[in-house]
């Protein structure tokens, strides 16, 4: 009896694993690009073909009109956006950049996530890189999901597809797709200058971070704009992180924004905000999660000597008093972008956020005047930042970072003229939630 019920364990098993390679198989996705692919397997795409969800893959946004097909590539002298039907899950992704001109190829995922930076190539030379992207869903389960904003319904993050943006003068030989289940996940619970921002010129630094770590982790952002610590929950975004957590994985926690706004009965730094930042580090820890607490981003208001405002109150000492009482790894972001803000100085420092003058972009008659959210240039600065606090903080995480990522010190940030990496062609005006 005890032979014949081992056997069963193990045909069980075997069965388990067979039916997990199959599914695996099943939502592996090849494509091949250019008029004669020497592949045998795969899907070959040499004309420009639309994305159409019965199909489950091709060219969207209607930009395919850019594209030129060549032996084995496709080039384009502006963004190149490429979706593929996929259910929500974790996806590592191969690509092969380069053809028989020179290119320099940034690739962003779904709401505009930077996975490549400006990869440059010579001509007849390629280069094959891999990033893994999280995939997501409202759903929780058949009775919850989480209540998304009427506005950001139609952002890239919560459609049924994985959207992929070529931009700059890209050359793209192949792509391919595939689920994993081992990676570890980085989970952002945040507003609006944690979320990924779907639209230029809009930008947050939970979506740049993805270039600073490997294959072998994934980000997964639930960061809402206008979200506070009571918002997020009450939202089940929190939920939904607890129902997806595996053992190892983390959770970064930033708020304060838009918790400081609010009012009443015990509301407040030493209340409401502690004893919901101590839930979520305590909910965390029980799946078996470590918690990391990031304190806010500065905002740009500044004092006539030239010294930044404390807008934020008493909020960034509660999370450093929470972060001390139940041990908890912290990163300031609050006093790295003070320093940073300093040491641009009063005009400078405008270029790090959604400042443009009117007639930027199209249809803008306004300027637009925004000291809370930044632009990719400011919002990569934040990124470089909490990268330097996990590598500070000396955690298991840092093995994850790609090498040689230089140190960063906030105190002499990088330029404006540093940074060139293309914005995305979609863009809009109206500002996030919670400014």
């Amino acid at each position: 009896m005890k032979y014949l019920k081992t056997l069963c364990l193990l045909v069980l098993c075997l069965m388990i694993f067979l039916n997990s390679e199959a599914q695996k198989n099943t939502l592996t996705k090849e494509f091949y690009f250019g008029c004669k692919s020497n592949k045998s397997s795969g899907i070959e795409i040499s004309n420009p073909i639309l994305y159409d969800s019965t199909v489950g893959y091709g060219f969207d946004f209607q930009f395919s009109e850019n594209l030129k097909f060549k032996k084995h590539t496709v080039a384009s002298k502006q963004s190149i956006y490429f979706s593929v039907k996929l259910p929500e899950g974790n996806y590592k992704v191969d690509v092969v950049l380069g053809g028989k001109k020179g290119s320099i190829t940034t690739v962003k995922a779904e709401s505009k996530r930077l996975m490549l930076k400006e990869i440059k190539l010579d001509k007849n030379e390629t280069s094959k890189h891999v990033f893994t992207v999280n995939v997501r869903s409202p759903k929780i389960n058949e009775h919850a999901s989480i209540k998304i904003k009427d506005r950001d319904k139609n952002q890239l993050n919560w459609d049924d597809k994985l959207t992929l943006e070529f931009s700059g003068t890209p050359s793209i030989q192949s792509i391919e797709i595939t689920p994993v289940t081992t990676v570890t996940t980085v989970f952002l619970a945040g507003d609006s200058t944690v979320t990924d921002q779907d639209v230029e010129p809009w930008a947050s630094w939970g979506q740049f971070i993805t270039n600073y770590f490997s294959e072998d982790v994934v980000i997964a952002n639930y960061a809402e704009s206008g979200s506070s610590l009571a918002g997020f929950k009450g939202a089940n975004r929190l939920d939904k992180i607890l129902s997806l957590m595996k053992t190892g994985d983390y959770l970064f926690i930033e708020f304060a924004h838009n918790d400081e706004k609010q009012r009443g009965e015990g509301i407040g730094p030493w209340q409401s905000y502690s004893t919901l930042l101590k839930e979520y580090i305590t909910e965390a820890r029980n799946k078996g999660g470590i918690p990391i607490l990031v304190t806010p981003t500065q905002r740009r208001a500044f004092n006539k000597d030239g010294t930044l405002k404390l807008t934020h109150g008493d909020f960034p000492n509660a999370m450093r008093k929470v972060a001390k009482d139940l041990q908890v790894p912290l990163i300031d972001v609050t006093k790295m972008t003070t320093y940073m803000y300093e040491a641009w100085g009063v005009e400078p420092s405008r270029k790090a956020f959604v400042q443009y003058p009117a007639f930027t972009f199209p249809g803008q008659t306004k300027a637009l005047e925004d000291n809370t959210h930044f632009n990719s240039f400011g919002a990569n600065e934040i990124a470089k930042s909490v990268v330097q606090g996990i590598k500070d903080l000396n955690i298991d995480l840092i093995n994850y970072l790609k090498p040689n990522i230089p140190d960063y010190n906030p105190k002499t940030p990088d330029n404006l003229s540093d940074w060139t990496v293309p914005m995305s062609p979609r863009f809009e005006i109206k500002k996030p939630d919670g400014n």
